[in-house]
């Protein structure tokens, strides 16, 4: 008797469920093999039933309809690929109150509904594969959830938007401000018309949720996460941060003491002998600091057509295996039998060294009145670059502080800021 197949639904069929058909039909005898039965692509559905994608598919798999997909009796697992909240997050619930197995890239629906969704999957005992929400083809979930059951996670470290990464490592290479580089992310396809949700941290925050369910078993939720994009960050400030012996870069941030966990996105100088300052182009990396093991870094591209889908197909293998093995469930998604709330650190509590710029006037005084505030709120100097010099124009006045807390830095910050010599916000730094 032939083993039993597995049938697989997918819902989304753009640029990454194309990629996902195209490695499920280049790689049909492989992943055959590996799993040790068919695993089939019974049913796509999309909004876009005309659109020429590449592949070929047998007439009438395509649909308009998802619930042709979610509510069907010849599909066993569904792919949800459409990403967003709604209706991602009602397809998925609706799969798995069928009773079906469901894989997703989709880490904004993981983010903020995770809970509800990995509730609904255990109590109808299917499985939630979810590789492919978080570093693309990087397999940090299973490193996470698997690879380092042992091991107590202290903290991840994270490039986890290869569009930031891409437009800061522009900008570092070829001198351009920042909207130049973000032009030519989006011309290259690596930035969306509407950059909003990476260029402003959101896409980040959303994995680091994820990241910090999978190393520490601790739910977050969005809100308390602190986000802050790249906007703000200019060509000299990139070069001032070479002269600092660093680079900028995007991280996403969380550690944990088993108590507490302290979580935030930002852009921070990173010292370029630091292995995440080599990081360059769309690429992610996730640093690891393990209690037993020590650092590890995972690297890889972050996004893309085929990248993705192999994380992707990935989990629908394991999936499959625990559905022919009537074994499903039996790995919790995020490892952990039960995720917890733990307290979040205020952002206020942070200490770490900072990047100030200010433009002031060059004017007798001004830099002794900077760091008299700073002094007044228990803030040590330890590099000041001043270049230029005109009474009539401003110039940078660059610092860079040793440890110091975040909220005395903000609350320094704020009166530098009412100085009648200086013109515009400062630009604060986080050097990792």
């Amino acid at each position: 008797m032939p083993p039993r197949e597995v049938r697989v639904g997918l819902i989304g069929f753009g640029t990454i469920g194309t990629g996902v058909v195209k490695l499920l039909q280049r790689r049909r005898a492989t992943i055959d093999a590996r799993l040790g039965a068919p695993l089939r692509l019974v049913r796509i559905a999309d909004i876009d039933t005309t659109r020429d994608r590449g592949v070929r598919l047998p007439k009438g798999m395509l649909v308009g309809d998802a619930a042709e997909v979610y509510a069907a009796d010849d599909v066993d697992v569904v792919i949800e690929l459409m990403g967003g909240y709604e209706p991602a997050r009602r397809f998925v619930m609706a799969a798995i109150a069928a009773g079906k197995s469901v894989v997703t890239a989709n880490k904004a629906l993981l983010a903020v509904h995770g809970r509800e969704i990995l509730r609904a999957a255990a109590a109808r005992r299917v499985d939630v594969g979810l590789e492919a929400s978080v570093g693309g083809g990087i397999p940090i979930v299973r490193a996470l959830r698997d690879g380092l059951v042992a091991d107590r996670v202290r903290g991840v470290y994270g490039i986890v938007n290869g569009t930031c990464n891409h437009i800061l490592s522009t900008m570092t290479r070829d001198g351009g401000q920042f909207a130049d580089a973000l032009a030519e992310a989006q011309a290259r396809g690596l930035a969306e018309a509407d950059p909003s949700f990476d260029i402003d941290g959101t896409d980040s925050a959303h994995k680091l949720v994820i990241l910090a369910a999978l190393a520490f078993g601790a739910e977050l939720r969005l809100r308390d996460v602190f986000t802050e994009g790249i906007r703000g960050i200019e060509q000299m400030d990139v070069l001032y941060a070479r002269e600092l012996g660093c680079v900028i870069k995007l991280l996403a941030i969380a550690t944990c003491d088993g108590a507490r966990v302290a979580a935030r996105v930002h852009p921070a100088l990173v010292p370029a002998t630091h292995v995440l300052a080599g990081v360059g182009g769309a690429f992610n990396a996730i640093y690891l600091d393990g209690e037993d093991l020590g650092s590890s870094m995972y690297y890889g591209l972050g996004a893309g057509m085929m990248p993705t889908a192999t994380a992707i197909v990935a989990d629908l293998v394991e999936v499959a295996r625990n559905r022919l093995a009537g074994a499903a469930a039996r790995v919790p998604p995020f490892g952990f039998a039960a995720i917890r709330h733990l307290p979040l650190v205020p952002m206020g509590e942070l200490r770490t060294a900072y990047y100030l710029r200010i433009m002031a006037r060059d004017r007798p005084g001004v830099l002794g009145d900077i760091a008299g505030i700073l002094g007044r709120h228990a803030i040590s100097i330890g590099t000041v670059i001043q270049k230029g010099r005109s009474a009539a124009t401003v110039v940078p006045v660059v610092i860079r502080t040793h440890e110091a807390r975040e909220r005395d830095v903000q609350a320094a910050l704020k009166a530098i800021r009412r100085m009648k010599a200086v013109k515009g916000a400062p630009v604060c730094l986080r050097i990792h």
